[in-house]
């Protein structure tokens, strides 16, 4: 069985109303994006808008991507600038746009072993981390945090050797969780962050760096590519979500009061 057949099977299964022939709109997208909540706040409006059933795939940045390029999915909505920008290069997407961002922020136990609080370069904070005894647990899943992690450590040159750096291969809700039993820092979306912080009682050390700067955007599938897939719905998203509307959507999502994701769509060209 083939991976396409096998994931089309998958979908017949997880959501029966496509067998009913209601409109569906497969979307891959990051953990942050779903596990903060802001695709529950968001995408009941846009079905509303367009009689359209959006089906969520929630992955690292690398695999909603991949899943993209496969065909496997109608439209992303990511976090890995460098890597949406050869995703669109190499012809797999289309009518790629900026939709909001946040930022990266540094995790760690509140004991802070590594002596890193209050710092607001991470390169810096990331050496003092790999000189001390502190460990650190990587997502190691080629999301778009894993992809900036590693580029941090690349900027700083060194990195703690094993056991003391820890690749789960996890999304980010387990690694929070993962790190804060271990007492181990990690390099968390703020997002995430914010929703699981009273679970895993870490404590944010580093943030405000540029270089943590976290943009998100949104990607159709090349339709030359895989003409089976739903170019209509995927630009309805696409337009909806850059639109007045879904803007001031992503703006008003403020879980406890807080702002996790600020709208940053420009006019389309």
């Amino acid at each position: 069985m083939t991976g396409k057949i096998a994931f089309a099977l998958w979908l017949g299964i997880a959501c029966p109303l496509a067998l009913a022939g209601e409109q569906v709109l497969r979307l891959s997208t990051t953990t942050s994006t779903d596990n903060s909540g802001l695709l529950a706040w968001l995408l009941p409006v846009f079905e509303a808008r367009t009689g359209t059933k959006v089906q969520v795939i929630a992955v690292g940045s690398g695999k909603a991507l991949e899943l993209a390029k496969n065909g496997d999915v109608d439209v992303a909505l990511v976090h890995a600038r460098a890597a949406e920008d050869t995703f669109v290069a190499e012809g797999h997407g289309i009518k790629r746009r900026d939709v909001m961002y946040n930022d990266f922020v540094l995790a760690c136990p509140p004991s802070d072993k590594a002596d890193i609080k209050g710092g607001s370069d991470i390169v810096a904070a990331l050496r003092r981390l790999a000189s001390s005894e502190v460990r650190f647990v990587s997502r190691g899943d080629n999301s778009g945090t894993d992809q900036m992690e590693k580029s941090y450590w690349k900027a700083a040159g060194i990195r703690p050797p094993p056991p003391r750096y820890l690749s789960a291969g996890l999304g980010m809700a387990q690694v929070l969780g993962m790190a804060a039993e271990l007492q181990a820092c990690t390099l968390t979306d703020r997002a995430t962050y914010a929703t699981f912080k009273d679970k895993a009682a870490l404590a944010i050390l580093v943030q405000g760096d540029p270089k943590m700067f976290n943009p998100y955007g949104i990607i159709a599938v090349n339709p030359a590519r895989h003409p089976g897939i739903n170019e209509r719905a995927a630009y309805q998203l696409i337009d909806w979500i850059t639109s007045g509307e879904g803007q001031a959507r992503i703006a008003a999502f403020r879980p406890n009061g807080q702002q996790l994701f600020f709208p940053s769509a420009l006019p389309a060209r």
